[in-house]
């Protein structure tokens, strides 16, 4: 689920507060941030944010398992749903409300 909110001074500072942790792809190197939901590595929540100049872009899913690459392309993610805009809300929240 895409959204925005007005662009923090410190992206990475601001999602670290909201309880998410920067994470870095090793497979393509692409930084987004995670948050997980018990002790394993899924499920997680998945953000990944576009700085723009006076706002920030924001793309959240829900990861339940790891992706499964090869002859088909698997990803079991959660784009939308009630769970989904329950945790958009709670970052819209967060992100609207700093100091």
């Amino acid at each position: 689920m895409r959204f925005t909110v007005p662009r923090p001074a410190n992206t990475t500072v601001a999602v670290q507060r909201c309880g998410y942790a920067r994470f870095r792809d090793p497979r393509t190197g692409q930084e987004s941030y995670t948050l997980r939901l018990g002790s394993g590595f899924y499920p997680r929540w998945h953000l990944y944010a576009e700085e723009r100049a006076d706002e920030l872009v924001l793309n959240l899913h829900l990861d339940q398992k790891k992706p499964s690459y090869g002859v088909g392309h698997a990803h079991s993610g959660e784009y939308e749903g009630a769970i989904v805009e329950t945790e958009t809300l709670r970052l819209k929240s967060l992100l609207n409300n700093r100091s």
